[in-house]
């Protein structure tokens, strides 16, 4: 029995060895199968997890801006108090800025490590400061151009040599801002709504001549680098004259320029040249000097040459040369910009040219791509793309994938400032308006208003129209309360509007949908009556009150049961109707006569009828009203007699 159980016993261990083996073996096997790589580190940004979880959220366009207080009171509702609260955050970072320069001893500490040098007060240099190659160095890298110029200054007073490269980055820094402070990187704000303004579109020289610039360049020896950086420098501020004469003189001397500075040369053509046909040879003449030289063209390149193609007034030839240049640049792999494309249809869609659709084929071309900024004119793609889907095309599903792609990706990154932002929009709002059903059109009305565009007055009266058209009369209260937080109505057109809408659409009135207007466009009407009877005697640009204008506010508070308001109405009319052009119809009288019999006011009546007479108008109509509505006396009687025999 012992054998036997000894016997067992073996051959369970080997059985169970044997299990034991192949397990091991098979995990040896799936281990090398399926080893463990260990990623290359990819680089993240300080703010990639912040992307990342905004990029769940999206943009809320019912909710405002993130740069102003989630206040209901403070939110901002026109386009001028837009700016002014955004303005006067950006003044308090400056009084910031301010209280840490006038107070450097409160800030002297520093208790972040490694330290934050924005928190610091920034370096104050005097003539008696100690200064050094370094420090100018320093002060060129981080683009202080009034510290850069003062040390520079400073080093030669006292002597100290200066290296020639730091003189040419310092002809640099000086070229590019044309020896004057930018304004700073923290001050966005300022930037998003100066830019518009300030630098759109200028076309006049500012170079300062004879400033440290050309000072620079005199003392360095003539190289590839000084002529380059000050010939681009001249031609961005439109020192073109010069500018050419200088490059002239880098043929004649055999200096090799780079490629931005023929770019620089390309985008001035037309100050240099006068007619098209020159322009175009001047353009093929740089671009051929640019290939002997080996100089390979970039996007800077492409843009000059359609910019400069763009100002060609000869439409063939401006296409064919476009439709040339476009082919050439693509044959060497230089794909177009959206700047590039923003030429491209100012080239073919041209107001007092022929219909072109070149839009639509860009538009197949990049739709779904995102993009990023390669030259400063890709920020006008989409006012100009979007203007065209307006007045060139009158196409709706063309500016619907227009739109598409301005939200895709970070696309809007590219929308531009705010007045590009703004004209965009209304472009966007005047097309859909006129082509969209007006539900439809309110649905993108209420998705982007008052927190992502505000329409302009035009835009508004574009509206209105819609809605008179549409007999939508149950959106005029809506209208009416934006138009009063967008400040608009101090227009005198658009009152006149919203009035008309309200007085002639009587009969719809009578509708179920429309049931309880007439008490609203009552309120309407009085808000009306004393914003322009309330205004300010002073105020250079004010309302005046009509006759229409007056007869359309009594009718409306009339047919709002609103009989009081409407008589004071008439007798302010009365007061001042020698000061007052135009009177009201007699049809607002008679219903004004109809509130006074309910009043039970027959000297008002009366008033009426007098007035009528008074202004030329057939009172038998008011008389025999005011006979069968009222008791009267014999003064009244015979008064009314009198007025009506007299007339």
């Amino acid at each position: 029995m012992s054998l036997i159980r000894v016997s067992t016993t073996l051959n369970s261990l080997r059985q169970s060895s044997l299990r034991l083996s192949t397990v091991i073996s098979r995990w040896k096997s799936t281990e090398a199968a399926e080893s463990i790589e260990i990623p290359n580190r990819i680089h993240r940004s300080p703010t990639a997890i912040l992307e990342a979880l905004a990029s769940t959220v999206g943009r809320d366009p019912t909710a405002p801006h993130y740069k102003y207080h989630d206040d209901p009171y403070m939110v901002p509702n026109s386009n001028m108090t837009k700016r002014t609260y955004a303005m006067a955050q950006e003044s308090g970072r400056k009084a910031a800025k301010w209280i840490k320069e006038n107070n450097r001893e409160l800030f002297m500490h520093s208790e972040a490590e490694p330290p934050i040098a924005a928190f610091a007060p920034e370096m104050v240099f005097t003539e008696e400061s100690e200064v050094s190659e370094q420090t100018l160095k320093d002060l060129i890298q981080q683009c202080e151009i009034t510290d850069a110029v003062f040390v520079y200054n400073l080093m030669k007073t006292k002597g100290i040599e200066i290296d020639d490269a730091l003189k040419q980055s310092l002809l640099e820094l000086v070229c590019f801002y044309n020896n004057s402070e930018p304004i700073s990187e923290e001050f966005i704000e300022e930037r998003w709504f100066k830019q518009g303004a300030a630098n759109r579109d200028r076309l006049s020289k500012s170079w300062k001549d004879g400033d440290l610039a050309e000072q620079l360049f005199n003392e360095l020896p003539k190289t590839a680098q000084s002529y380059s950086a000050l010939i681009r420098g001249m031609c961005k501020y439109y020192q073109v004259e010069r500018a050419y004469a200088l490059f002239h003189e880098s043929i004649e001397k055999q200096i090799e320029l780079d490629t931005k500075t023929f770019n620089s040369l390309l985008l001035v053509s037309s100050f240099i040249k006068e007619s098209g046909e020159m322009r175009w040879e001047f353009c093929v003449d740089l671009l051929r000097q640019m290939k002997e030289r080996q100089l390979r063209p970039d996007i800077g390149t492409l843009n000059a040459a359609l910019k400069t193609i763009s100002t060609i007034g000869h439409h063939k030839l401006c296409r064919t040369g476009a439709i040339k240049v476009l082919s050439e640049f693509k044959a060497i792999g230089i794909e177009p910009s959206l700047g590039s494309y923003c030429y491209v249809l100012n080239i073919f869609c041209r107001e007092k040219g022929p219909t072109s659709h070149v839009l639509v084929d860009i538009l197949n071309e990049i739709q779904g791509k995102e993009f990023q900024i390669q030259d400063i004119r890709d920020t006008s793609f989409f006012v100009t793309a979007m203007e065209i889907c307006r007045n060139h095309l009158h196409d709706k599903n063309l500016a619907k994938k227009l739109n598409e792609l301005l939200h895709t990706g970070k696309n809007y990154d590219l929308i531009g400032d705010s007045y590009k932002e703004s004209v965009y929009y209304r472009h966007y709002f005047g097309l859909l308006c006129r082509t969209e059903e007006l539900e439809t059109f309110m649905e993108t009305y209420n998705h982007l208003v008052p927190n992502i565009y505000i329409p302009e007055p035009g835009i508004m009266e574009e509206i209105l129209k819609a809605v008179e058209v549409n007999g939508a009369l149950e959106l005029i209260p809506r209208l009416w309360t934006d138009m009063t937080v967008f400040e608009h109505v101090n227009r005198e057109s658009l009152v006149l509007q919203v009035l008309k809408i309200m007085q002639e659409n009587k009969p719809m009135l009578n509708l179920e949908k429309h049931q309880g207007l007439n008490e609203q466009f009552a309120k309407i009407a009085d808000n009306i009556y004393h914003k322009i009877a309330d205004q300010d005697p002073i105020k250079v640009q004010k309302l005046s009150f009509s006759g229409q204008m007056l007869g359309d506010i009594i009718s409306l508070l009339v047919r709002g049961a609103e009989n009081q308001k409407a008589i004071d109405v008439f007798k302010f009319a009365e007061d001042h109707q020698h000061s007052i052009p135009g009177t009201p119809n007699e049809s607002v009288l008679l219903e004004l006569v109809d509130a006074c019999i309910e009043e039970k006011s027959p000297s008002v009546a009366i008033s009426c009828l007098q007035y009528s007479v008074e202004n030329n108008m057939n009172g038998l109509q008011l008389a025999d009203k005011i006979k069968k509505g009222f008791t009267l006396n014999e003064n009244h009687l015979a008064k009314v007699n009198h007025l009506v025999n007299e007339k």
